[in-house]
């Protein structure tokens, strides 16, 4: 219920943003009443999100390809802002649509039964365990025959699973035990936050792309960082180094930051105060690559390693807490972006408020007091 009320919630409010693109109103009063929406949609984006990261992280890097696409061809075709703005707001309509038809049938009873039948066949299907895992019992006063390798294994797993207590661990217990992977997946997303996209639009063409101003941002900028991410985090299934309890782990997560002074010095204007050290479009390329794919590899490892520290029982609360500290990430990310574009210029740049407003939302749905609910629910 909790699932399917926030989609059809994200839709609604999706069909309320397009059908006031059509509406005559002031143009502050149009971007503060979709920043509003976009609010409530983060909220609800939370509730969705907060336990299902690892099933949602690759969609969410090939959300943004998308979203890059469609700025992409917004340029390229000239369209007016209205236009723009309604295909923007009519295309997550009709996938968050196709998700709620999608989902609705899951939670029928006749799916419910059909998938345990086949997980039951599945594992009839298994082969059988060997003897070293039997334990040695006896049948009507006779041994079963096998010996008693891997009784006293046995006998351990069972007296620890009585030890356990029943109950969950408090908020600051579970705290306790994942307290590395928060600060990791918090810093990972004020680094990204900080420079992209509010820097990295900014970045002017010189070498491959010169003269191709429209085309080169939505390309090299977005399309470049969703592929990579997407890349990065579809890694960690097949990589998963450093371990989660290697002291390595926090270590390159903090030397990550060097990505922020990188793709500053790149041609990146108008600018005043800092010099242009990259000035080739390829090295911007490379720099965006190796910047979005280690974003998504460490974001990803650092939700999926921290329910692994705690009792399967408390991974829903770990799952909330790195839910939080994700957004708290992205709101420090955010506040340090317009200080960081000042350090460039006098003034911050005019940017594209439907469009980067659309790209972030498609992208990061993981408001910070909508976590806060989820830890304490």
């Amino acid at each position: 219920m909790r699932i399917a009320g926030s989609m059809v919630f994200i839709l609604l409010l999706f069909i309320l943003t397009a059908i006031l693109v059509k509406v005559k109103m002031d143009q502050d009063h149009f971007f503060s009443i979709t920043m509003a929406t976009i609010w409530f949609i983060n909220m609800f984006g939370a509730v969705l999100q907060g336990s299902l990261f690892g099933l949602v992280g690759n969609g969410q890097a090939v959300a943004g390809i998308f979203s890059g696409i469609a700025m992409l061809l917004s340029n390229i075709f000239e369209t007016d802002s209205d236009s723009s703005a309604l295909g923007y707001f009519i295309t997550p309509c009709v996938a968050t649509l196709l998700t709620l038809c999608c989902y609705l049938p899951c939670t029928s009873r006749f799916t419910q039964l059909h998938l345990e039948n086949v997980s039951t066949k599945t594992t009839m299907k298994k082969p059988s365990a060997n003897s070293s895992e039997l334990v040695k019992v006896k049948l009507n006063h006779f041994d079963n025959g096998f010996d008693d390798i891997g009784e006293t294994e046995a006998c351990k797993k069972l007296n620890e699973l009585k030890q356990e207590p029943t109950e969950k661990s408090t908020v600051p217990q579970v705290f306790k035990k994942i307290w590395v992977m928060a600060l990791c997946v918090t810093c990972v997303f004020a680094v990204t936050l900080s420079v992209f996209p509010a820097i990295t639009i900014n970045t002017k063409p010189s070498g491959l792309f010169d003269g191709k101003d429209n085309i080169f941002v939505p390309v090299c900028s977005f399309i470049v960082f969703n592929v990579m991410d997407w890349i990065g985090r579809s890694l960690t299934s097949r990589l998963q180094w450093p371990s989660m309890k290697s002291h390595s782990f926090p270590f390159f997560v903090v030397l990550w930051v060097v990505f922020i002074p990188a793709l500053m010095l790149c041609n990146i204007q108008p600018r005043f105060y800092l010099p242009v050290f990259f000035n080739h479009d390829m090295a911007y390329i490379i720099i965006m690559s190796l910047f979005a794919m280690t974003n998504g590899y460490f974001a990803c490892l650092s939700m999926s390693y921290a329910p692994q520290l705690v009792r399967p029982k408390d991974a829903e609360t770990a799952g909330a807490l790195m839910t939080f500290f994700l957004a708290l990430g992205l709101s420090l990310g955010a506040g340090r972006s317009h200080r960081l574009t000042l350090l460039l210029s006098h003034y911050p740049t005019n940017i594209n408020k439907f469009q980067i407003t659309i790209i972030l939302r498609l992208r990061y749905t993981f408001p910070l007091f909508s976590s806060l609910y989820l830890v304490h629910s």
